[in-house]
């Protein structure tokens, strides 16, 4: 089966409690579980979380919530890896046989159910372990600054100071948008 899941600590620092804030008349966290609902393609949309209140809006939006996470697992320094890993094995654990898991997170409220669907198409070819949403950088990185110690800038790249931005390579950046893998990949095993 493939299941989503969907990481949402109650104890954002940035923006408090951000994972429930509105945003288009509805908490942020219900247009993801909505978006993968709309894809049709996991048979269960988990959130893993540590707050209650995030819990009961995750259910009231179409989520299941079976257990809450542990406070170990929801401190600011935990990756999404180890969360959604351990997602996996407590899923696992509860009867559910899970081939794909897809982590989307609950921040992404312009994700597209087609998205979803091309990243799945993806990963399911088995070319690659993970597949993840990704954009491009506006203007070459290769070009950019940094501050140094004198307060002024000073280039990460040197050597293309006098490039013309359009002949150096177009870079790109994670859209923090969602991740498929196998189940075994995100429980920290080779896949079959």
């Amino acid at each position: 089966m493939n299941v989503a899941i969907i990481p949402a600590r109650g104890g954002s620092k940035r923006i408090p409690r951000k994972n429930i804030k509105q945003f288009c008349g509805k908490p942020i966290i219900a247009h993801s579980i909505e978006t993968a609902i709309k894809s049709k393609l996991f048979q269960k949309i988990f959130v893993t979380t540590d707050d209650a209140e995030i819990a009961h809006i995750a259910m009231k939006y179409g989520a299941e919530v079976p257990f809450l996470r542990c406070k170990d697992l929801s401190d600011d320094h935990t990756g999404t890896h180890e969360v959604i890993g351990d997602a996996v094995k407590r899923i696992t654990d509860l009867g559910f046989d899970i081939e794909y898991a897809c982590c989307i997170y609950p921040t992404a409220p312009l994700i597209i159910p087609s998205d979803l669907i091309k990243g799945f198409e993806l990963v399911r070819e088995g070319n690659w372990d993970t597949v993840f949403a990704a954009t491009n950088f506006s203007y070459p990185i290769m070009r950019s600054f940094k501050l140094n110690n004198g307060g002024g800038l000073e280039m990460f790249f040197p050597e293309n100071f006098e490039k013309r931005s359009q002949d150096l390579a177009e870079a790109f950046h994670d859209a923090g948008q969602f991740y498929w893998a196998h189940a075994s990949v995100w429980a920290g095993k080779n896949p079959g």
